[in-house]
């Protein structure tokens, strides 16, 4: 809601989202649009809840110095089913001409042309404002691989003394949305909109990960491989949602294709089916390799303890409680805590895991079968025993890493973040 002043009356337009018809017959139609309504009066609750003050102007309000930041529009055009570019459209530049703002004038669009845009302009327009100091705001229509590669962009170039976090508003338009379901973003049916529009600034937690020399990033569709950010001679990867091995890592690997992600979320469930219940009729993959817990500690040395098995079905830590909507991987983990904390289990029937996953489904139940082991950590390590690099691939936030034979992969959480994230 925001002033209105026409006609010489005073009043206020009143901005607001309703379901898109469109979008029950076509699948590239965002599933809500923005509209507004102008009016002369409203009730003070309403007016206390929703009242912006002056100009609507977001860039300001979502930074505490007030000063006037750079607001940027970053339209991932390949997230998800690719409903970005039509919620760019159809909500997100009606509110914006609702208001005024001029592309060039009031905000930057940006239009992703390729999987590595998102890195492009970290690398030539956000890092370098924020190393000057600049505030920056950033609307991002994107999944959550858009925020991992903003955050790893970030982490692979010095940040200066007068480093200023931008901070990214989401509209969570990929498969899973892990991070704006655990966020609180998708709440309501406004699709990050009320979140972008009414919330504050939070701190994005992140944990990092370390590879032996060999481990690669997979890309294409696991048919290329590209070398990952090199620090002190060894490869690492940063992320704000799950670090895992296993079962999950291979349904993740399995389904990132185009074919599968037109079918958004279901696409787990569909690469699930082979990976849990193999059409030669075997038994689901046991993973080989040695995974070691460093336990939380508030003095003396670190703590190493190997898991009591050398094979495993589910390995899998993370910052969110959501992995997507409904599938609450991580019951105890609270909106942008920072704490880290680790599920898994080990080999398993398809008819067992299956079970363990429909009780995430059910409010986090799998947490008490007792088959299942849930602990928040600082850390945690495999040492890969797998002869076939099929099974040594791994998840950073969506992105697919496989080790080499006989490497490792060591992750850490409690890492500074980089960005602030808007929430409510």
């Amino acid at each position: 809601m925001i002033p209105s002043h026409q006609a010489g009356r005073d009043g206020y337009s009143v901005l607001y989202v309703e379901e898109n018809p469109v979008a029950q017959k076509d699948t590239t139609a965002p599933p809500v649009i923005f509209r507004s309504i102008g009016v002369s009066a409203l009730p003070g609750a309403f007016l206390r809840d929703f009242h912006q003050d002056g100009r609507p102007d977001w860039r300001v309000r979502h930074h505490a110095a007030k000063s006037q930041p750079h607001l940027h529009v970053v339209v991932s055009t390949a997230s998800g089913t690719g409903l970005a570019r039509s919620v760019w459209e159809q909500l997100v530049k009606p509110l914006f001409d609702c208001v005024n703002f001029s592309e060039g004038h009031d905000f930057a669009l940006h239009l992703s042309t390729s999987e590595t845009t998102v890195m492009e302009l970290v690398r030539d327009v956000f890092l370098p404002r924020a190393n000057e100091g600049t505030a920056q705001a950033i609307l991002l229509l994107s999944g959550d691989g858009g925020m991992v590669d903003m955050v790893n962009a970030i982490l692979a170039r010095p940040q200066s003394e007068q480093y200023r976090k931008p901070v990214v508003a989401l509209l969570p338009l990929g498969t899973g949305n892990a991070l704006a379901h655990s966020a609180g973003l998708t709440n309501d049916n406004t699709m990050g909109l009320h979140a972008w529009l009414q919330g504050s600034a939070k701190e994005l937690p992140l944990f990092r990960a370390s590879f032996s020399p060999g481990a690669r990033l997979l890309v294409n569709e696991g048919r290329e491989e590209r070398d990952l950010h090199v620090v002190n001679g060894t490869p690492v990867a940063h992320g704000a949602v799950v670090a895992s091995w296993g079962l999950h890592a291979t349904l993740v690997a399995d389904s990132d294709t185009t074919e599968y992600r037109r079918f958004g979320a279901e696409r787990f469930k569909m690469a699930g089916e082979e990976a849990l219940f193999p059409s030669n009729g075997s038994s689901p993959h046991a993973y080989k390799g040695k995974v070691s817990v460093l336990q939380l500690t508030t003095d003396g040395p670190e703590q190493w303890q190997a898991i009591d098995r050398s094979e495993h079905g589910y390995v899998l830590a993370t910052l969110v409680s959501h992995l997507e909507k409904g599938f609450a991987i991580s019951p105890e983990s609270k909106p942008l805590d920072g704490k880290l904390h680790l599920v898994h289990f080990g080999p398993a029937s398809g008819k067992e895991a299956m079970g363990v996953m429909m009780a995430a489904y059910d409010g986090g139940r799998h947490i008490g079968n007792e088959r299942v082991r849930y602990q928040q950590i600082d850390g945690f390590r495999v040492e890969f025993q797998e002869e076939d690099a099929w099974w040594r691939r791994v998840c950073i936030d969506g992105k697919i890493v496989r080790v080499e034979k006989g490497g490792w992969m060591e992750v850490r959480g409690g890492v500074k973040g980089v960005v602030d994230l808007v929430v409510m």
